[in-house]
This record gives C-alpha cells, structure tokens and sequence, in this order.
C-alpha cells in the first residue's frame, strides 16, 4: 500500500502509527524497551531509542501528524529537531488528544489532512 499520510499517537512507552489512504489503513505499534543496569539507569537512553525507532518507522512517509500529551509530543518534537531534523520537514503537525479509537483517531487526522492540504495547496491524493 502507497501511503501519503499517517497519524502517529504517542506516549513515553508506546507509540501507535496509521498509516492510511482514501480506502485503507495499515497499523504498526512500537514499543520502549526498557534495560535497566547499575551504570545506565537513565530512563532518557531509552527513551532516545524508543524515539529513534519511532522515526526510522516514519520513514519514506510524506505527511505526519503526531497526536498524543502535551508532554510526549514535546519531547517528541525536541528529540526530532535534535537527532533527526530531517523528520521535522515530514511532520505537519501536533495536536493533543485523549484516547480516541483507532477508527476516531484516523477519522480526527483525515480531517486534519484535508484542511492542511487545502491551505498548503497540495492535491489529495484518492
């Protein structure tokens, strides 16, 4: 499936990614991993490798939008601009939510789209 847009709903410990189209949507979850040891106790490394690979799955996707806490979306957001300031180009967006459905969720960021390529004047894609 060709995708041009996603929504990715984010917290500190997971991370829910839809990647959809006019007809098709096509989940992937990400998950922190957590490895505690005596000299690296430090939650913000894993915390950069739950990032990173958040953003290696955004990968080659033209149009993302991040939903999620306050909270989350910003250290999200500064992780990005930081570690991957390429990312940054790709991402449309960030708005807080609480804890819509999947079918909500792609529903809150088809509308969010349609209105962001309307006034960027891009074509949506069908």
């Amino acid at each position: 499936m060709t995708t041009f847009h996603a929504v990715v709903r984010i917290d500190h410990q997971h991370a829910e990614i839809l990647q959809f189209d006019a007809e098709h949507v096509q989940a992937q979850k990400v998950k922190a991993h957590s490895h505690h040891t005596a000299k690296h106790g430090s939650g913000v490394r894993t915390e950069h490798e739950f990032f990173g690979h958040v953003c290696d799955a955004l990968a080659g996707i033209a149009e993302v939008l991040v939903v999620g806490s306050k909270t989350a979306q910003a250290d999200f957001r500064h992780y990005i601009e930081k570690h991957r300031p390429a990312l940054g180009k790709q991402v449309v967006g960030y708005e807080t939510v609480d804890q819509p459905t999947q079918n909500q969720l792609v529903a809150f960021a088809r509308q969010y789209f349609l209105k962001y390529d309307r006034m960027a004047g891009t074509p949506t894609p069908t």
